[in-house]
């Protein structure tokens, strides 16, 4: 994960920093929310939610201070539109690394598999399929993490996901791996 860049529209300080971003453990938007909270250099916590409007949610009802949001997510806009919010931070950093990953006891995978992704990411699963495999169907999660911990359960054959979230539910990977070099928005309150 590398910080290429970091653009400070705001003073941030506040009392008591809560950032939020999109959940479960594992996600690129935990590093993300990570990297912010090193930033601020100040005690804080992260708290991860299932879904970004989640994360919007309760950074206008106040249960947050700041929400990192991924500007690859299809409805950032929404953030962007809220006359509640303002866009305190903007910064690129590469995402942990993303591939296509299997349970560890999985043997004999279909040549056209079915794969978990968060829909961000949906056009790696072509680049990283090994060669021997047809995408099959591409079935949509709300993050890279639940994919991974879909696969895990054994509800799919394969996951999109991050390096993290593979070794958090105990996934082996049957690709190559790359980053994603991405633009990551920081919205608090107005």
């Amino acid at each position: 994960m590398t910080n290429l860049g970091w653009v400070s529209l705001l003073d941030t300080h506040t009392a008591d920093v809560v950032v939020g971003t999109l959940g479960p453990p594992g996600t690129s938007s935990e590093q993300a929310a990570q990297l912010l909270r090193s930033r601020l250099g100040r005690e804080s916590r992260t708290e991860l939610f299932q879904t970004y409007e989640q994360a919007h949610e309760a950074l206008r009802s106040g249960a947050l201070t700041h929400v990192v949001v991924a500007n690859a997510y299809k409805e950032i806009h929404r953030f962007y539109m809220d006359d509640s919010l303002v866009l305190s931070d903007v910064f690129v950093m590469d995402t942990p690394l993303y591939g296509i990953a299997k349970r560890q006891d999985r043997e004999g995978l279909s040549a056209m598999p079915t794969i978990a992704s968060h829909p961000s990411p949906k056009p790696l699963v072509a680049q990283l399929l090994p060669s021997g495999y047809r995408v099959g169907e591409i079935v949509s999660m709300d993050s890279t993490s639940s994919a991974a911990k879909a696969v895990a359960e054994g509800a799919f054959e394969l996951a999109l996901t991050t390096e993290p979230a593979a070794a958090l539910y105990g996934l082996e990977f049957i690709s190559r791996k790359r980053p994603i070099r991405m633009v990551w928005s920081v919205f608090m309150r107005s």
